[in-house]
């Protein structure tokens, strides 16, 4: 395996290299940056996995890569023949459901018997913040309607499994994290399609039963049939259950390559804002999250992960309910900005907290 020394000198070319492609798109010479870009963004992934602070960006800098080669050549990415690679986010959602409901089990519920008032804060904090946060970023910016209506519809779905890992990370209390995403996913059936009517239907067409079947087929059911492996089989398949973090990894990586090129044009036109508005909804998240918590007198570990579920979504779930909408191209377009911006956020957001100790009496 290659020293560090080889990873920082990987790493400084790649920066350059991205330099000069930024540079390059600046002045207007697209076609030439994308020779540096596709070159820096997968060598800097690549040095990231050696060096040991920077090694949790690599995943998101590896979508990065595939965000911007999809950019540059979205045939690629949109079909083989008549045949649609648009076809494969459903049940490549429906693969990582399964992978999460591999991982749970009855103990991810009693959080709600344990910690009552918490879960009911997060829960509450979770389908109001973040929805209403959309609304009004939406109407700030004024985005075309379909446009819109994605960057409603992230605020709009539970929570995802990051968040999970983020508390962990943090010094958070993990047991209410799992809790947290665990009822709100439950939930999201009823929520979802409810929030999306009364926020997002002045934007686009919502169908409340569609929307809730669709959420049932892509989340409850994978889920459930997870738990039921997870509580049947998993010790007859365990190198099965090590291998779905990948499988999802994986996944939601081709999800978001498939949107990026699906919805191109439009991303292009509205590039610049719609990344700096998904942004500003994920940060603010995190900060109204914390701040209701503190004022609502919870201890901090409690206000850390609340924090992190609040901006966090599972943007996955939101691309699939776009794709059933028939509107991948552009619903789509915010779930797939959020998604990759949330890890670099929530990553850098935990590891600050991992290195502020809790005390024991906050």
């Amino acid at each position: 395996m290659p020293n560090k020394k080889v990873y920082r000198v990987g790493l400084a070319v790649g920066v350059g290299l991205l330099i000069i492609g930024l540079l390059l798109l600046i002045v207007g010479q697209s076609n030439t940056a994308q020779f540096f870009l596709l070159i820096a963004l997968p060598l800097m992934a690549i040095s990231f996995t050696g060096l040991g602070s920077l090694k949790s960006f690599s995943y998101t800098l590896w979508i990065f890569s595939a965000v911007c080669f999809a950019l540059y050549h979205p045939y690629l990415f949109t079909g083989i023949g008549d045949f649609s690679f648009k076809t494969l986010i459903v049940p490549l959602l429906q693969l990582i459901m399964f992978g999460v409901g591999c991982t749970m089990g009855l103990r991810d519920f009693t959080g709600v018997i344990k910690m009552p008032k918490a879960v009911i804060i997060g829960v509450a904090l979770q389908f109001t913040i973040m929805p209403l946060m959309g609304y009004s970023i939406a109407k700030v910016f004024g985005f075309p309607s379909e446009i819109a209506a994605g960057i409603i519809l992230v605020g709009c779905v539970p929570s995802g499994l990051a968040s999970n890992v983020m508390s962990y990370i943090a010094n958070a209390n993990v047991a209410l994290s799992v809790t947290l995403t665990a009822v709100a996913t439950l939930m999201a059936p009823i929520m979802t399609p409810l929030l999306m009517q009364l926020l997002a239907g002045e934007y686009v067409p919502v169908n409340f039963v569609s929307m809730m079947i669709d959420i049932l087929k892509i989340v409850i059911v994978p889920i459930g049939a997870g738990l039921l492996f997870n509580y049947f089989l998993s010790s007859r398949f365990p190198a099965l259950i090590k291998l779905m973090p990948l499988v999802s990894m994986v996944s939601i990586a081709i999800i978001i390559t498939i949107i990026t090129a699906a919805g191109r044009d439009s991303l292009l036109e509205v590039g610049v804002l719609l990344v700096f508005a998904c942004l500003l909804h994920n940060v603010l998240g995190y900060a109204i999250g914390y701040g209701c918590c503190k004022l609502l007198r919870m201890d901090e570990k409690s206000c850390r992960t609340v924090a992190l579920e609040v901006g966090l979504q599972n943007a996955g779930l939101a691309s699939g309910l776009a794709l059933q909408m028939g509107k991948v191209a552009t619903v789509g377009l915010a779930p797939a900005v959020f998604g990759p911006l949330m890890n670099i956020t929530g990553s850098s957001l935990a590891t600050w907290w991992h290195n502020k100790p809790v005390k024991e009496n906050t």
